[in-house]
């Protein structure tokens, strides 16, 4: 019998063997549970002392059922989908990985960045049908000498950062109002402005988490500012941006493209706009994806619960209590 009750609220994995590889150290297995909402979760977590989500919702209903947890583990970056006042007034730590997955989801961008520039999804469909000669539908232009504008200047976009550096862009500029101007220069970025980044950038890469003042960052008037010939990339969270404004620029040309891997509503609803778009590249909101990214998230995970229930604060916490 184990000592302490782990629950998994939702089962995205399959095997568990990280997680009880790093908890047997307290005697303690996880419990896996599949559950979709609030009422579900409430009913798995009400005795348990330590809870893993992924994207099941962990709002105050939920906390407020909770007789015993001591922490609420995400598996990911973002944690928009747990109450953390609720849980911090309960005297619960929430904690997150926060590191993980670097390599990989910048990685992603810019493989989205790069299929946009050269259209390759585009031109394997059309070929694919028949096509061939395409160059006068979709004009392409070389990187070299261009402006790459990164959005959020973290761990994730400063991976990027490094991997861009052999492109031959002409600048990369960073609006990040969180991190001093010092620490960009010295990575070979040039610190501006919201409103001077959507005017210069060819390139815009979006690397901020979800919160109320990103919320729909990117609406109409941020568009109307960009080149025409712009491409925006968001590999962060769908609701960064307005997903009608999105569609009525790149419909109009206002902009060039989009390489997105998160959507306002997941997973894409069939026959969403983005699904017909030849100047839009989607992905399944696995930017974080890769099988070494996995192992280290659900080891890490697992990690924060550990640590709190032998009495410290969780490794990564979001909260202080």
């Amino acid at each position: 019998m184990s000592d302490y009750r782990v629950v998994v609220t939702d089962d995205r994995f399959g095997s568990y063997r990280e997680e009880n590889e790093v908890l047997k150290q307290l005697n303690t297995e996880v419990e896996v549970y599949n559950c979709s909402t609030e009422d579900e979760v409430s009913e798995v977590v009400k005795d348990a002392d330590a809870v893993l989500v992924n994207l099941a919702p962990m709002g105050r209903k939920v906390i407020e059922s909770m007789k015993k947890c001591r922490v609420i583990s995400r598996y990911g970056v973002g944690y928009d989908n747990v109450d953390v006042e609720a849980a911090t007034s309960k005297g619960i730590w929430v904690a997150r990985v926060p590191d993980y997955s670097f390599e990989d989801v910048s990685d992603h961008a810019l493989a989205l960045l790069l299929g946009c520039v050269r259209k390759v999804p585009y031109k394997d469909r059309r070929i694919r049908e028949g096509a061939w000669n395409l160059r006068k539908e979709q004009p392409v232009h070389r990187i070299k000498g261009r402006i790459l504008g990164l959005v959020g200047y973290g761990g994730i976009a400063r991976t990027l950062h490094r991997k861009v550096s052999g492109l031959g862009l002409g600048k990369v500029l960073v609006y990040d109002p969180f991190v001093n101007e010092e620490t960009i220069t010295a990575a070979g970025g040039k610190k501006v402005d919201f409103e001077v980044l959507l005017k210069k950038s060819d390139y815009i890469s979006i690397h901020v988490p979800l919160t109320e003042q990103t919320r729909k960052m990117f609406g109409r008037d941020e568009f109307e500012l960009m080149k025409r010939d712009a491409i925006i990339i968001n590999t962060s969270r769908g609701p960064i941006i307005d997903e009608g404004a999105l569609i009525d620029a790149l419909e109009r040309g206002k902009i060039n493209s989009a390489g997105l891997d998160v959507f306002e509503k997941e997973p894409l609803p069939p026959g969403h706009p983005f699904t017909k778009m030849d100047n839009v590249i989607i992905s399944d909101h696995t930017g974080y994806y890769s099988e070494e990214s996995i192992v280290e998230l659900k080891t890490k995970v697992a990690r924060n619960v550990l640590e709190v229930l032998k009495g410290n604060p969780p490794v990564y916490p979001v909260n202080s209590l």
